[in-house]
């Protein structure tokens, strides 16, 4: 079960990812956060009225109060050091934040076996080399180097928290829900500070109504990624699960290849190969 709801959520983050990048090509890229994840708070909150998960409240909530809060500053780390480039350094640097539920996990007394051991090590190499590491060119700002490094911190912290927030499904929904609404709390407030200093809030047409559809995919994905996640994490290993979620940069590209004819190159092929053997030794460890 969490081989299958880890590997779920490395496809919804893959197909999440890839759609929020096509989206910052015409909007930006704050913009795209609050957007999608106020379509995914709605849903998010109808789904908690129709199940009576508000019964679910306690102190755990807490833990999805403080991924909203981080998400969104990994998120923007993370789309700077991609704009400040390249994108072949950042990417695969960017799954590092797989190192914080791995050392939560082994914290926390667990101890993966010699075949899952060899599988995680495989599974992450193969991630690191599907991103397409750019091995020569010119020099990376420190800056990028440290946006990115803040961006895993995040994104790995999500992952710890977001599976400490609940323990049943009801509960679950509600603390989604929370993380969302913190997710646009925080968003908003960083959208209006660019506002005042003069930043960019919406595409040149106005607000992309047109969009709505692909900004509700994207926010939904996320969100089910991040319940998938959470099951992942709750019956299972959090070493296992968290690897193998950290798979969604080969979705990405494999979907840049199907959707937007983008050629692979030969070490993200290799990685590719390398991320799936590494999944299926986890999955048979």
């Amino acid at each position: 079960m969490t081989a299958f709801f880890a590997l779920a959520t490395s496809l919804l983050w893959g197909l999440a990812d890839f759609g929020g990048g096509l989206l910052t090509r015409r909007n930006p890229a704050l913009t795209v956060v609050v957007v999608s994840q106020t379509i995914a708070a709605a849903v998010l909150g109808a789904i908690v009225v129709a199940t009576g998960g508000w019964s679910e409240a306690g102190p755990r909530l807490w833990f999805a109060f403080a991924a909203g809060l981080v998400g969104p500053v990994a998120m923007l780390s993370f789309y700077k050091a991609l704009a400040m480039g390249p994108m072949g350094v950042v990417s695969p640097l960017a799954t590092l934040s797989v190192a914080v539920p791995v050392t939560v996990g082994l914290f926390l007394g667990e101890r993966p076996g010699l075949t899952q051991v060899a599988g995680i090590a495989v599974a992450v190499g193969g991630v690191v080399l599907a991103g397409g590491p750019q091995l020569k060119g010119a020099p990376v700002q420190r800056r990028t180097i440290w946006l990115t490094l803040v961006a895993a911190a995040g994104f790995g912290t999500v992952f710890v928290l977001i599976a400490e927030a609940s323990t049943g499904v009801k509960g679950l929904f509600l603390a989604l829900f929370v993380q969302r609404v913190t997710n646009v709390a925080a968003g908003g407030a960083a959208l209006y500070a660019s506002a005042r200093r003069g930043g960019a809030v919406l595409p040149e047409g106005g607000f992309p109504w047109g969009a709505l559809p692909a900004l509700g995919f994207v926010g939904l994905a996320d969100v089910a990624a991040n319940g998938t996640y959470a099951i992942a994490a709750q019956h299972g290993p959090v070493t296992v699960a968290a690897v193998l979620a950290s798979l969604y940069p080969v979705v990405t590209a494999l979907a840049a290849r199907g959707f937007l004819s983008e050629r692979l190159r030969i070490i993200q092929a290799a990685g590719a190969g390398l991320a799936l053997v590494g999944t299926l030794l986890l999955a048979t460890g």
